[in-house]
């Protein structure tokens, strides 16, 4: 079927108007390709990871060593998604908008313009864990993420430490877990 906006519209889920890339806390959740779990399993209320789930956590944590504006706060992989908070510490104005070259070496290359805010960060960390697993996997070219991701902006310390609290405790909650396939 052929694509037409008039049918095709996609929804956004972001805060219209809100700058993305500007100074403040996000709690980001990515889940998997048709809900797949890829990364391993929860046994007793603890995540253990499997070779795909160790990629994930990997590129995660490189997020913030290769984007100096951002800082990352408590995540946790889970067996078909991952929930992380970001914190963006300097507002794209701010930053000199050139990259190392060394970063292709990740597969984040760098456009001239790179753009600072959450969404580029998102669609970097899952170009660069695709690349990665479907490598691995030998399944060139295969979905690893779905499309879009669920990203709620913090409002207060009170706000983060609920969200901090929810990302600890979720392995334990697995078993009630609206992204838990396996019930």
């Amino acid at each position: 079927m052929p694509f037409d906006p008039k049918k095709h519209r996609r929804r956004s889920i972001r805060l219209g108007g809100y700058d993305y890339s500007q100074v403040g806390e996000y709690f980001v959740t990515l889940c998997t390709h048709k809900m797949r779990c890829l990364f391993g399993e929860v046994k007793n209320g603890q995540m253990y990871l499997n070779r795909l789930g160790q990629i994930v956590e990997s590129e995660w944590r490189k997020t913030a060593h290769l984007r100096s504006e951002v800082d990352l706060g408590d995540f946790v992989v889970m067996p078909n998604h991952l929930h992380g908070l970001v914190v963006i510490t300097m507002s794209r104005e701010k930053k000199t908008l050139a990259d190392p070259v060394g970063r292709r070496a990740h597969g984040r290359a760098p456009l001239r313009r790179q753009s600072r805010g959450l969404g580029a960060l998102i669609a970097g960390f899952k170009s660069a864990t695709t690349t990665r697993i479907n490598q691995h996997r030998r399944t060139p070219h295969s979905p690893v993420w779905q499309r879009n991701y669920y990203e709620h902006v913090i409002q207060d310390e009170e706000d983060s430490a609920r969200t901090r609290h929810y990302i600890l405790i979720n392995p334990m909650l697995w078993q009630l877990d609206r992204y838990n396939n396996s019930k």
